[in-house]
């Protein structure tokens, strides 16, 4: 049975190059392969989401407007049946677009964009029934002040709320109050941490329940209620990711954070740590964030 889900942050134009290397300075190359298609953590998810069985029920809030490269993420997110709930439709400016080139031998990705900084949108810009029907939220701190807005509705509606914890974003200390699941990666460090074991204490002192923090094809290392006290940690707080053959990762860490959504609505924390991660590690054996649904 399909659930819906919310997912709220940053939506670009994706240019994706498969290449054998980066380009040096004043370097030319030639890819060998190319796509383009929308991109950002929140957006990947929530294609994601809707491929493992919630077609039309997944919804991204985000900023696009009206450039005509905004037709591209138009298209492909109706494409993959995500519904699009633009916070920002009369704005005439492009929306930003990433470059990423891809290395063929090791699936590595290098990566130049315009995030969000300069098209936040006011929390009057969020539509009033964003949250009927929605089985869970999923944020990933680039549309702060609409995403403080959303967390606070939706907690006191007792939706569940999930971060993509990609990197440290000022503001991120205003929504942990509200959050379930703090699903990071290994670069999320917020101010004054320097180890994993401090990430995990900042976040438990927020009364956080459920925390991973996820270490690439390295095992994701969690946290749950049971063993949230230092002293009474387990050994087994640790899960690990399937082996694959590399071909790509971009995105797979956006689409681990949308798997977890759909499987955190039918199975315990631990299984949807490790269902997702099997999603994400079949994501890494194709090209771009797309081609893995269509094999």
């Amino acid at each position: 049975m399909s659930k819906s889900g919310l997912f709220v942050g940053l939506v670009t134009v994706d240019l994706i190059y498969l290449a054998a290397s980066c380009p040096k300075n004043n370097q030319k190359i030639v890819a060998t392969d190319y796509t383009i298609a929308a991109g950002g953590p929140a957006t990947n998810a929530a294609v994601a989401f809707s491929y493992l069985g919630n077609h039309n029920t997944s919804t991204l809030l985000g900023a696009v407007g009206s450039h005509p490269l905004a037709q591209l993420i138009h298209q492909d997110l109706q494409n993959y049946q995500v519904k699009l709930q633009d916070l920002l439709p009369t704005n005439s400016n492009p929306p930003p677009i990433s470059s990423i080139v891809v290395t063929q031998t090791s699936g590595e990705r290098a990566v130049v964009s315009i995030n969000a900084v300069q098209i936040q949108a006011p929390c009057e810009a969020i539509p009033p029934d964003i949250l009927h029907d929605i089985d869970i939220v999923m944020l990933d701190g680039h549309q702060m002040a609409v995403g403080i807005e959303i967390v606070q509705k939706a907690k006191a509606e007792n939706k569940p709320i999930v971060i993509d914890g990609g990197s440290w974003k000022a503001g991120f200390e205003q929504l942990l109050p509200f959050v379930d699941y703090a699903i990071c990666s290994a670069n999320f460090y917020p101010p004054n941490c320097h180890t994993q074991e401090d990430v995990f204490a900042y976040l438990s002192q927020f009364g956080i329940p459920y925390i991973a923090i996820t270490h690439g094809e390295k095992p994701i290392e969690y946290l749950t209620p049971m063993s949230a006290n230092k002293q009474e940690k387990k050994k087994n707080n640790f899960i690990e990711v399937p082996k694959t053959h590399v071909v790509d990762t971009l995105g797979a860490g956006d689409i681990f954070h949308g798997a977890f959504c759909h499987y955190i609505l039918r199975h315990n924390f631990i299984d949807a740590l490790a269902s997702a991660a099997k999603i994400a590690a079949f994501s890494c054996q194709f090209f771009g964030t797309r081609r893995w649904m269509k094999a």
